[in-house]
C-alpha cells in the first residue's frame, strides 16, 4: 500500500533574517525634512560634532550656497553639491569628495578614508583648521567647474 502525498515535497530553507537597514538616521523611519531636524534626532556627543562642522561650512560657504538633506544626510549646495556630513552608530563621516580627499590625503593621517569619507570619532571631531581648508577646496572646485 502506497503513503499518500500531498503535494511535491519541498527541501527545508531556513527563514532569512530581516534585513538590517544601515544609514545615518540611527534606526529612524521618515527622512529628515532639514539639518534642524536630522541634527535633533543624532544623540550626543555626535550632535555637538556635526553642529560645529555645520557652523564651519557655514562661515565659509558663500550666501547664495544652500543647506539640504540629500541621500538622507545634511549637505550643503553650492554650483552643484558641496560636501555632506552625518552621523553613523560608530562615527562621524564629511564627504567632500574623492579629489578633495586625494589633495589633502597627508593632512588626513590618522583619519580613516575611502574614496569619498573621512570618518572621524564622535567624541574626537576633524579640527576646524582641516575643515576650512576642505571646504575651501571644494568651493574653489565647483567654482572652476561651473566656469568651464
Amino acid at each position: 500500500m502506497k503513503a499518500k502525498t500531498h503535494g511535491p515535497r519541498r527541501a527545508h530553507r531556513p527563514k532569512r533574517a530581516a534585513a538590517r537597514k544601515r544609514g545615518s538616521r540611527m534606526g529612524r523611519s521618515a527622512a529628515p525634512k532639514n539639518i534642524d531636524e536630522y541634527l535633533a534626532r543624532v544623540p550626543q556627543p555626535a550632535r555637538s560634532t556635526l553642529s560645529r562642522i555645520r557652523a564651519v561650512i557655514r562661515s565659509l560657504a558663500p550666501p547664495e550656497s544652500t543647506e539640504a538633506i540629500s541621500y538622507g544626510i545634511p549637505a550643503f549646495k553650492y554650483k552643484g553639491m558641496l560636501v555632506w556630513f552625518a552621523a553613523f552608530s560608530k562615527h562621524c563621516s564629511l564627504f567632500p569628495g574623492s579629489s578633495v580627499i586625494e589633495a589633502f590625503k597627508d593632512e588626513l593621517e590618522g583619519f580613516f578614508i575611502s574614496k569619498g569619507t573621512i570618518q572621524f570619532s564622535k567624541d574626537k571631531p576633524l579640527p576646524v583648521a582641516l575643515v576650512k581648508k576642505l571646504v575651501k577646496a571644494r568651493i574653489a572646485q565647483n567654482e572652476s567647474q561651473k566656469q568651464q
